[in-house]
């Protein structure tokens, strides 16, 4: 854009999201994982950067933490009296801008599709109009503002439940989509002339469209037909039906580019995710937050990943929950194995059934293959963990760490008692209990002293 033409963004994310029926702020009821405001700030930033505000109220704590690690410029609205009310309170921080226009959205229009929104500020700003606004046109228009024309000119926004077709004619199927384009040098003599006398008691944006037609202003309405991208997220069933088009959307956009996903329509992938072309999945599963998964790799059914690694040539069998974890080249993971954060395995490592890892590393070709746990363990290069191992890495208060060096061989049944080193080469015998660090190349053996008794039976 021109210097003259110098526009910044601003997010409505201030309602409490009453139908939603929880204690969250609707903008952070999540979509395959992210919450929804996410989905707006990435329409949003690589086209405004830093010029985007905003503006949250119920639940603003919660908003501001949910984004903590970015640098996110938010506006208390202390008390919300409607859409209106918050484009005044966020007002002086934007005029401070030095911008001539503000796009306006709702923070609960996730699926905001960017290459319209880059066509609908063009057209406002090539009619050079004070407002411009995106309308839909809908079978059922539903709850959603009716936009109101004469002779094809916009009159007004009226909302559903302050319509009356005595006053405003024949109910239209055409509403409001809640996006905006606002002229900030006409629209700011506008804001003080909002009015709250309607049924909801609140102040509207909306309104500024009638103000702004009684004024001779320039006002138009963009249609966008049916776009259900456009549309806002007022209840479960809303959200539900967004999230379900995202996961169509993300899926397809994943076969297109090369990765192999079987069941397609049983997969979801949450958008931050990344997969390399010749990835392959197996629906159903389910990969979030910083999931990667990398060529040649497969993730097979019923599986669940977030910020989770899975490197080339890797295997993730069947039902396996996997957060937070490393798993490096032509690994195999599962079936039924769990890694929790901070859990990394080294090139061709084994994690079995019912294996579960946290904070610990499992080297190069070792295998952890039945019913074990490790807990802020260092295993290294080829041991072998028997089944039914645990290390014991907890003593009430702290938690310690256990060392097993290349080549061990772990007994089945032993549970290592942190803090605690297992020698290179070294043998703990089956069903030991080692409190001791065992040098390298040893035999370590920790039972009680085996007893054989005769037999009583009954006569």
């Amino acid at each position: 854009m021109s210097s003259k033409n110098m526009i910044g963004a601003l997010v409505l994310a201030a309602g409490k999201g009453t139908r939603m029926h929880s204690d969250k702020p609707k903008v952070l009821q999540p979509l395959l994982d992210e919450p929804m405001l996410r989905y707006v700030y990435t329409a949003l930033d690589p086209i405004f950067g830093d010029g985007i505000w905003t503006v949250i109220g119920h639940g603003a704590d919660m908003v501001r933490k949910a984004f903590e690690m970015e640098s996110r410029n938010f506006v208390l609205q202390s008390e919300q009296l409607g859409t209106g009310h918050a484009l005044q309170v966020a007002w002086p921080e934007i005029e401070k801008a030095g911008i001539n226009r503000v796009l306006v959205v709702n923070g609960d229009t996730p699926l905001l599709p960017q290459p319209r929104l880059m066509a609908f500020m063009k057209e406002v700003v090539d009619r050079d109009a004070d407002i411009g606004f995106m309308t839909l046109t809908l079978a059922d228009p539903a709850s959603f503002g009716r936009v109101v024309r004469h002779n094809g000119d916009v009159a007004a926004i009226v909302e559903a439940k302050d319509f009356d077709e005595k006053l405003h004619g024949q109910e239209p199927n055409e509403i409001n989509a809640g996006i905006y384009l606002l002229k900030l040098e006409t629209i700011a003599p506008l804001l003080d002339k909002l009015q709250n006398a309607n049924k909801s008691g609140e102040y509207y944006i909306t309104d500024l469209v009638e103000l702004a037609v009684a004024r001779r202003m320039k006002v138009c309405g963009v249609d966008c037909g049916q776009d259900p991208h456009l549309l806002g997220i007022n209840n479960p069933a809303e959200l539900v039906r967004s999230e379900s088009l995202l996961r169509t959307n993300l899926v397809l956009e994943w076969l297109e580019q090369g990765v192999m996903i079987h069941a397609p329509e049983t997969v979801r992938i949450g958008p931050m995710v990344y997969l390399e072309p010749g990835a392959i999945l197996h629906g159903p599963c389910e990969l979030y937050g910083n999931t990667e998964v990398h060529k040649g790799a497969s993730v097979q059914s019923h599986t669940w990943l977030r910020n989770a690694t899975v490197a080339s040539g890797a295997e993730v069998r069947q039902f396996c929950h996997i957060e937070g974890a490393e798993i490096g080249p032509d690994c195999i993971v599962g079936p039924y194995a769990r890694l929790r954060p901070g859990a990394v395995l080294e090139e061709a490592s084994h994690v079995g059934n019912f294996v579960e890892l946290k904070k610990s590393v499992l080297g190069k070709k070792s295998k952890a293959n039945h019913f074990t746990y490790l807990g802020d363990t260092e295993v290294g290069e080829g041991v072998n963990i028997g089944a039914g191992t645990i290390t014991c890495n907890y003593d009430g208060v702290n938690k310690h760490k256990t060392i097993i060096n290349n080549g061990a061989f772990i007994g089945s049944n032993s549970s290592l008692v942190a803090p605690v080193t297992i020698g290179a080469n070294s043998l703990v015998g089956a069903g030991s209990v080692i409190t001791k660090d065992v040098p390298d190349d040893s035999l370590a053996i920790g039972r009680g002293v085996q007893k054989n008794l005769p037999r009583k039976r009954k006569s």
